[in-house]
Order: structure tokens, then sequence, then C-alpha cells
């Protein structure tokens, strides 16, 4: 083994790399298409429920022609991922058995509610754990990159499926309310929860996405919908427990909605478009370097150096980079004049992409200890999920402190610091 032989494996494990991102970003691609339909399928399918068959029959029929195709696109994605040379991990392939899995239960599923054999929630609640697993599997994707430009890309497109969930959720709920008639507190204080999600997993967006595409965003905030869907929000949200919705309404809520979905849905594929676009980039200058690299190794090994001080003077690692490089005039200025340059010159680069890595990684790690957090509330307190949020959140204003450490501080605690505490407390156990 040599120097320049590792040197030119280095370059060419990084194209390796780089080319199995670009095809995790089409394996994202066709999960967010089979979300956005499973999305509409559920919203259609809880209103006609929730109507009594009365509304959206042809919508639910129509958007379940729609996904199919989508779930056998998704099967013949996965059947590539899982071959060996893609290099799939052990967890990648668990997620996508799962996501499977929950697309194979849709026949039964697609039955029941043809029967009316199921409640509005409970099918809304059946929709949104598939969605769950098809999330998390995009999730595992966009925390296994190893590119800084790459990586604040899947950061923000994670938070904007998350977000599109989100609202995709909130439509399914406000649904069922108008479409039943009759508003419902439980629902009401969800559609609420997921109001104030949607704000979160959009300001994430923001914050990793390209000035262009949160300029899109907020242009996108100036649209008429948004105020007709701001209206029909208040109009749910305020209404006595129990009392009259307009149902007729209920087509309105889901066309605003929808808008809002879309919008966030074209963000989202031009996220993907442009994640595509920066990994070929990657791979042609990848391909460049590796190439200038062969062609500086050749030159090395073809011209070694006549005098003993050249020698030295190569192999002086204390010289500055200025020092070690082809004079100005040389018909060879700006490029490397030697393997320790060319050392150099990749180490400064990843040097650079740790430092990038590192904020992708952090907002990453936020959210999986959030979410771990609640998961341990509403199992040792016996809290719904937005229950939990709301105990995390309040414990954060009330004690002044970030959210992400009252979530640490939570994981932190034994189960006996738990047992005292009754499902309606509102804070958790001081740490």
């Amino acid at each position: 083994m040599t120097v320049s032989s590792l040197v030119l494996r280095s370059k060419q494990l990084e194209i390796d790399a780089v080319r199995h991102l670009a095809q995790r970003a089409a394996l994202v691609d066709v999960i967010g298409q089979l979300i956005q339909g499973l999305q509409r399928e559920r919203g259609a399918s809880g209103a006609y429920l929730a109507s009594r068959a009365q509304r959206f029959a042809d919508m639910r029929l129509r958007t379940v022609e729609e996904v199919r195709p989508l779930e056998a696109r998704l099967r013949d994605v996965f059947a590539q991922h899982a071959e060996a040379a893609q290099g799939a991990t052990a967890k990648t392939l668990s997620l996508m058995a799962w996501a499977l899995l929950g697309v194979e239960s849709l026949a039964a599923l697609r039955s029941q509610i043809e029967r009316q054999a199921m409640t509005a929630h409970d099918t809304v609640a059946a929709y949104s754990h598939l969605i769950a697993g098809l999330v998390e599997l995009v999730f595992h994707v966009a925390d296994a990159a190893g590119l800084p430009s790459v990586s604040r890309l899947l950061v923000a497109l994670l938070h904007l499926v998350q977000a599109q969930e989100e609202a995709g959720q909130e439509r399914a709920l406000g649904a069922i309310l108008y479409a039943s008639g009759r508003s419902n507190e439980a629902h009401q204080q969800r559609v609420l929860h997921l109001m104030d999600a949607q704000e979160r997993s959009l300001k994430v967006f923001a914050e990793f996405a390209e000035p262009a595409l949160r300029d899109q965003w907020e242009r996108l905030q100036l649209v008429p919908g948004v105020a007709q869907l701001e209206r029909l929000r208040r109009t749910l949200c305020t209404a006595r427990p129990g009392a009259a919705l307009d149902s007729d309404l209920s087509d309105t809520w889901f066309d605003v909605c929808t808008e809002r979905i879309n919008a966030l849905w074209h963000l989202q594929v031009g996220l993907v478009q442009r994640l595509r676009e920066d990994c070929e980039a990657r791979i042609r200058e990848a391909q460049q370097d590796l190439q200038d690299s062969r062609g500086l190794l050749r030159g090395l090994r073809d011209n070694p150096p006549q005098r003993a001080h050249a020698v030295d003077r190569f192999f002086d690692m204390a010289r500055a980079p200025a020092e070690l490089s082809t004079p100005a005039g040389s018909p060879h200025a700006g490029e490397p004049s030697s393997l320790v340059e060319l050392l150099q010159g990749q180490a400064a680069r990843m040097a650079g992409m740790e430092a990038e890595l590192e904020a992708a990684r952090r907002a990453l790690n936020e959210r999986k200890v959030i979410e771990r957090a609640k998961g341990v509330l509403m199992a040792r307190l016996g809290l719904n999920e937005e229950a939990a949020f709301r105990v995390l959140q309040k414990t954060s204003m009330d004690q002044n402190r970030r959210l992400l450490e009252v979530a640490e501080a939570t994981l932190s605690l034994p189960d006996l610091a738990f047992a005292a505490r009754s499902p309606q407390g509102n804070t958790p156990p001081a740490s």
C-alpha cells in the first residue's frame, strides 16, 4: 500500500458516498410522493366517515386510485435499495420493512372504511401511524448524510416533510369536525397542537433552507387562501365543545388546507431537486479532483527531485503552502505542486466540512431528544403526544430553560421520580 494509492482511494470513496446520497435523494422523492397521496386519502376517508358517507365519497375513491401506483413504485425503489451494492444499513432496511408492512395493511384498512366499520378518529390514527414510519425513514436518510451542504438540505427537507405531515393531520382532524357538524374538545386541542408544531418545524426549515426557498415560502404566506385558513381555524378552535358547526364548510376547509399542503409540497420538490443538483455537482468536482490527483502523482513519479535540497523542500511539512506552490509564471500555476500540498488541501477541506456538519447534527439531535422525552412522558404519565409536549414547553417557560435542556433532564430522571405524578401534572419532576 502506497501513499498515492491511499490518496486516490480516498477520492474514489468520496465519489461513491455522494452517489449513494444521490440514490437516497431519489428514495426520499418517492417516499414524499406516497406520503402526500396517503395524506389526501386520510383526510378524505376521515371526512367520509364523519359525514356518515354523505360527503367526500368520490374524492376518497379517486385518491385511492392515485395512491396505488405510488405503492407499487415504492416497492420497486425499496427493491433497488435493498441490493448489497447500494450500501443500505441494517437500520435503513428495517425501516423499509416497517413501511412496507404498513403499505400491505392498506387493503384491509380501505375495506373497513368502505364498510364504515371504523370510526373517523381511528381511521386518521391508522393512516398517521403508517405515514409516521415513512417520515422516520426520511429522518434516517437525513441523519446518515456526510456532506455539509447536503446535510443542511436534508435537515431542511426533514422538517419540511414533518410540517407537511402536521398540516395533513390538521386537515384530516378539521375535516372530521366540520363534516360531523359538531365540535369536539379533544380534536380541537389536537388541531391547536398541530398548528404550533407546524410553526416549529417550519422555523427549522427556514434556518437550514437556502434563501431562495425561504423567500418562496414567505411569498406563499401572502396568498388569499392563508387568511381564509386562519378564519376557518378560528371558527373551529373557538367553538364551544359540542357546539354545532356548519358542515358545508368541510369542503372549503379541505380545499384551503390542501392549498397550504400543496405549497409545502412544491417546496419539497424544489428541495429534492436542489439536493440532486448538489450531489451531481459534488460528483463532478470529486471526479475532477481524482483526475487532477492522478495527474499530480504521475508527474511526481515521472519527475523525481534531482537534488537533495529539492527532496528536503518536498518533504518539509513546516513550510507555508505559498513556498510549496508553483511560481505564478509557471505553465502549471494554480495546480498542486506536491503531494504534501494535496494532502494539506484535502485536510483543510475536511475540517471545514466538519464544522458545517456539526450544525446539521445539532438540529437532528435536538429533534431526537425532544421526541424521546415526549415518549417518556407519554409512557410514564399516561399523556397523549400533544399533552406531553405541552408539559415540556410549560416547564421550559416556567424554568427559563431551553426546550432541549428540559428534554435532556427528563430523559435523565429515573422511573421513581415519576411514580407519584398524576396524568394531570403540569410539569415533570424537577431535576
